[in-house]
């Protein structure tokens, strides 16, 4: 493929309620979405992280600079871009996983629509539908809490996670299994909340049964997580501390987690996604695919991830109506606690134009194609595009 232009498109939708965990209470997805245009498809991707940097060191406006002024640059250099050139030729920026990955699963969409492949043939998919896990975030009061969790189960959904914080852990967990007995799967994320000299505290939740526990001390710290594991029960499962296949590789060797949560933006993109699992489900590890509060864009591709063969316990593939009233895509639907993976071509989903429309908050062009020189397109960076809105 030839690249011939790359368009940001800011948007803001509304969640139904307010999201909360350790890091801070979300009630808006604000972020963008990267459309590009090559000379033999389109393609779309979401940007996983959020305007400010509390969750992960990215963000919305640095990912934009990240994107334009270094990554698009050397991908555009290649000439005939395919995605599997993608991570070398933007190897020397350090980090900006979710940046990368934003650039790859775009074109990666680009290249599979030219091919008439789906994401889930491409990765190795062996599901046509995936168990839908749902994420429920810290309240104010217990009996709130029961109340979210029940509605959440009538609506079919396979497995509940529960947001920990200190404060917020034995207490909530053991009234939902008090009230939803112990067949319910259960498991707990606390995003980084404690450390290892609350070992004692988390420990009095190896009673529960729980499923895992996931990134319960300061990511990163692959020691202080396999120290920790040592004195529980409940398997600890890896999310923030795991950017690629290799750290996964040491802290499976470490004995750090026994359960993998994948994320592919966190990681860099669907194709290291697809490693970080090969090398779990080569050791025997559970793994799940993770969930950022996307939009259709996002989820659609997550959902094909979550189709590979390792994936065997449900992940954070929620139905679109977990957060949104109105999606900016077809609405993913749970249907006997269960999600389809999409079939059509590339990540199979594109957004909606009027639905777009409404929740876009600006859009500008990080790079065009501007005439031919030899026979080849000459791209220029967006400081020299006229950055007209469109419709």
């Amino acid at each position: 493929m030839k690249l011939e232009r790359v368009e940001i498109v800011h948007v803001a939708i509304p969640l139904v309620t307010p999201f909360r965990t350790s890091f801070g209470t979300m009630t808006t997805k604000d972020t963008f979405l990267l459309h590009v245009v090559t000379d033999s498809a389109e393609g779309w991707s979401e940007f996983a992280a959020d305007p400010e940097p509390l969750y992960c060191s990215e963000f919305v406006a640095g990912a934009e600079i990240v994107l334009r002024d270094f990554l698009i640059p050397r991908v555009a250099a290649l000439g005939e871009v395919t995605a599997a050139a993608l991570a070398p030729a933007m190897a020397k920026i350090k980090g900006h996983e979710l940046a990368k990955a934003a650039l790859e699963t775009a074109l990666l969409d680009a290249e599979l629509r030219t091919y008439g492949m789906p994401l889930a043939v491409y990765l190795g998919a062996v599901r046509d539908r995936v168990p839908a896990g749902v994420s429920v975030g810290i309240k104010d009061s217990v009996p709130e809490l029961l109340d979210e969790v029940e509605r959440y189960l009538a609506e079919g959904y396979v497995r509940i996670k529960l947001k920990i914080e200190p404060g917020w852990d034995v207490e909530p967990v053991r009234a939902v299994r008090d009230r939803f007995g112990e067949a319910l799967p259960l498991q707990v994320d606390a995003n980084t909340a404690y450390t290892l000299a609350d070992a004692e505290q988390l420990r009095r939740l190896d009673e529960f049964g729980l499923l895992l526990i996931e990134e319960p001390l300061q990511e990163n710290n692959l020691h202080a997580h396999a120290q920790l594991q040592q004195r529980l029960r409940t398997p600890v499962c890896l999310d923030e501390s795991l950017h690629h296949a290799s750290d996964t590789a040491a802290a499976i060797a470490m004995d750090a987690c026994r359960v993998v949560n994948v994320k592919p933006a966190r990681v860099g993109g669907y194709l290291e996604a697809r490693r970080v699992h090969d090398v779990a489900h080569a050791h025997g590890v559970p793994v799940w695919c993770g969930g950022m509060l996307e939009t259709g864009i996002g989820r659609a591709p997550n959902l094909a991830l979550a189709a590979l063969p390792g994936c065997t316990l449900p992940g954070d593939t929620s139905a679109s109506s977990r957060y949104f009233a109105e999606d900016i895509t077809e609405p993913f639907v749970l249907q006997d606690g269960h999600l389809p993976v999409p079939t059509a071509p590339g990540i199979g989903i594109e957004p909606l134009p009027e639905a777009l429309r409404r929740f876009t908050r600006g859009r500008r062009d990080l790079y065009a194609a501007q005439g031919t020189a030899g026979g080849h397109v000459r791209l220029i960076p967006c400081s020299h595009v006229s950055r007209v809105p469109r419709p």
